[in-house]
């Protein structure tokens, strides 16, 4: 993995954690919103791959709408847990 494509993990998954977390309403940091949004983009990748063939290919609006749903399901399952 390439120093590119790991700037490219940490920005969308920024973006998309910030993004998840406010339609939420939880609260966290830049770090936090990094993790979620990076483990949100394995989800939806996951997610999408199988189901419809799209996937996560840099930084443009559909990997970070990809990387955005894998993180809304993400913070979904920790607030039933956390319960």
């Amino acid at each position: 993995m390439s120093p590119e494509n790991i700037l490219v993990w940490i920005i969308v998954g920024g973006i998309a954690g910030w993004l998840s977390s406010k339609l939420v309403g939880t609260q966290g940091g830049l770090v936090t919103n990094i993790i979620v949004g990076i483990l949100g983009s394995f989800i939806g990748g996951w997610i999408f791959t199988t189901t419809s063939q799209t996937a996560i290919t840099g930084i443009n609006l559909t990997s970070i709408g990809i990387a955005t749903i894998g993180s809304l399901i993400l913070l979904a399952i920790l607030k039933l847990v956390n319960r």
